[in-house]
């Protein structure tokens, strides 16, 4: 008989129960939908049985990992479709837009009808409310039906996973591997949308403010293009997948891979000087989110602009963070670092203005340690033929522009935007790639544990959410800074520091998530490791990088 307790309320069942008809014992009243539960560090299926004490705490639309659970299962209700109404047709999910996922049916031309035909047949398989039945495949039985279906990149990658069985999901006839917990059956997910997007589609999702509808879309033709670039470099590599990442480590072909991956990365960073030039600008703006390598970019775009016959100099927008005390709180009543209003805006403003105008300006230099500003100021006066390079999360901000010509200043805008999937239909989230960059990099530069580091992330996504990402199409200039071979580098110093946590620790979830990413990766070669470049963005995390020795 479990006794199951679920948000400070708990119920003795006279029999084992499942995750949903306990929830629905515990929560009568409540508004969210369960889409399944945290129990100990794991996250439960709505069908899971529960036969002892227990306690839950639901998993909801407003969670990430109820969202990803809600993605999941409208995944493979469009594989699904796609497989009946063109069961030649290979799917391949390619990167987030907004709310939604941008995929492709290769070996298709895409037409608009597409986008009417798919809908509707999956429309036809939510009415029908199929199961999405879980069973236990032999790593070679999976391997084998993968193959027969032609899902070859799925077959290689099970292939170099480190476990004999897998939980493989069965729904219309079809069998899937997610990689992650499923709802109990296409009923489950009736709000999406999909639309006609050439040379693709855009499965659209629901937003976590109203779950009860598609997400309106919003245009983003920079991020797509960038993410359209960064698709053809991985042409251009022969490698879209982790399996052939981890072809090329088992031949003894990374070290070569890696150098070309940087000269990718030199070229881009040229054209940008380039244009940054041409464009007349005296100020270039750097953002992007936590962990995109912006202080490596700014050092790098410096040399460029050398190369040029420029004389830029780097500023910090860090050193004008207002003293700990000034600093707005959150919602919890925390210093709220991400707010654009944490910055002293009028004295930047000042500052900037001042220099471009060919006074000396005095620049605050902020002491983190301490949280406040050092008592003196740094005087700079640059000369009328320079340029300034000022690097900071909130760079794109319309309100740090104010008092400048739009002539005066080039807006750049990067991000971590990976481009590589663990398989065609399971893509690498983006901000699972920044956040393994953000542990390894504060764990050695910054004395933070990785359990710290996962324990500010939401505060530091929902800041990215407000404060960066509704500027991004705002920039100028965008480029993605993700490099195809750093997942099995952050491997290699990750994987032990996430495998220390325990599963009485809040964000155990999560690091076990991570850690299941990496487990699809070779670790890096040691003979690899001394080919990435000393002024490589990943070394900005892992170490070993010039610019910060000097």
């Amino acid at each position: 008989m479990p006794t199951i307790e679920c948000n400070q309320q708990h119920i003795t069942f006279d029999q084992p129960v499942t995750v949903a008809q306990a929830l629905a014992r515990l929560l009568p009243e409540s508004h969210d939908k369960p889409l399944g539960a945290f129990c100990e560090g794991r996250v439960l299926e709505l069908g899971s049985r529960l036969t002892q004490d227990t306690t839950l705490r639901p998993i909801t639309f407003q969670d990430e990992e109820g969202r990803r659970i809600y993605e999941r299962s409208l995944r493979f209700i469009l594989l699904l479709a796609v497989h009946r109404c063109y069961p030649d047709v290979r799917v391949r999910i390619e990167h987030s837009i907004g709310f939604g996922m941008y995929l492709q049916l290769v070996g298709r031309r895409v037409v608009q009808g597409d986008a009417k035909l798919i809908e509707d047949t999956m429309r036809e398989i939510v009415a029908a409310n199929l199961p999405f039945k879980r069973s236990r495949w032999s790593r070679q039985q999976a391997i084998d039906y993968f193959t027969r279906l032609g899902w070859t990149d799925k077959a290689a990658l099970l292939s170099y996973r480190p476990y004999d069985y897998f939980n493989i999901y069965e729904c219309g006839g079809l069998a899937e591997y997610f990689y992650g917990a499923m709802l109990p059956g296409t009923g489950d997910v009736p709000v999406f949308s999909l639309r006609y997007y050439p040379p693709g589609l855009i499965l659209q999702m629901p937003a976590p403010n109203d779950p009860a509808v598609p997400a309106p879309y919003v245009s983003r033709p920079k991020h797509m293009s960038t993410f359209f670039e960064s698709n053809y470099w991985c042409q251009i590599l022969g490698c879209s997948n982790a399996a052939d990442l981890n072809d090329l480590i088992a031949s003894g072909q990374l070290r070569e891979f890696i150098r070309v991956n940087e000269a990718l990365h030199e070229k881009s960073i040229s054209r940008i000087a380039d244009a940054f030039v041409e464009s007349g600008a005296r100020v270039i703006l750097i953002a992007g989110p936590s962990s995109s390598g912006k202080t490596t970019t700014a050092n790098r775009l410096k040399i460029h602009l050398r190369v040029l016959g420029m004389h830029p100099v780097l500023i910090s927008m860090d050193n004008f963070y207002l003293n700990r005390p000034d600093v707005p709180l959150d919602e919890h009543g925390k210093p709220d670092l991400e707010s654009l209003y944490a910055l002293d805006i009028e004295l930047f403003r000042h500052c900037i203005r001042d220099l471009l105008d060919g006074k000396t300006a005095q620049l605050p230099e902020y002491d983190f340690a301490t949280g406040m500003r050092k008592e003196k100021s740094i005087p700079l006066r640059i000369s009328h033929d320079q340029m300034l390079i000022i690097e900071g999360i909130h760079g794109l901000n319309p309100e740090l522009h104010k008092g400048f010509e739009p002539g005066e200043i080039c807006k750049f805008y990067l991000s971590e935007l990976t481009c590589l999937n663990l398989d065609d239909h399971n893509r690498i989230r983006t901000t699972d790639a920044r956040l393994l960059r953000r542990i390894v990099r504060d764990y050695q530069f910054r004395g933070t544990t990785p359990e710290k580091t996962l324990a500010m992330w939401d505060s530091v996504r929902r800041g990215e959410e407000k404060w960066i990402f509704p500027y991004q199409e705002q920039a100028d200039i965008v480029f993605n800074t993700a490099l195809h071979y750093e997942l099995p580098v952050l491997r290699r110093y990750a994987y032990d520091m996430l495998q220390r946590i325990t599963p009485d620790e809040p964000d155990y979830f999560r690091a076990n998530r991570l850690i299941k990413i990496l487990n699809y990766f070779l670790p890096a070669p040691d003979d690899a490791m001394q080919e990435i470049p000393p002024l490589s963005i990943l070394r900005e995390f892992i170490g070993g990088n010039t610019f910060y020795n000097e």
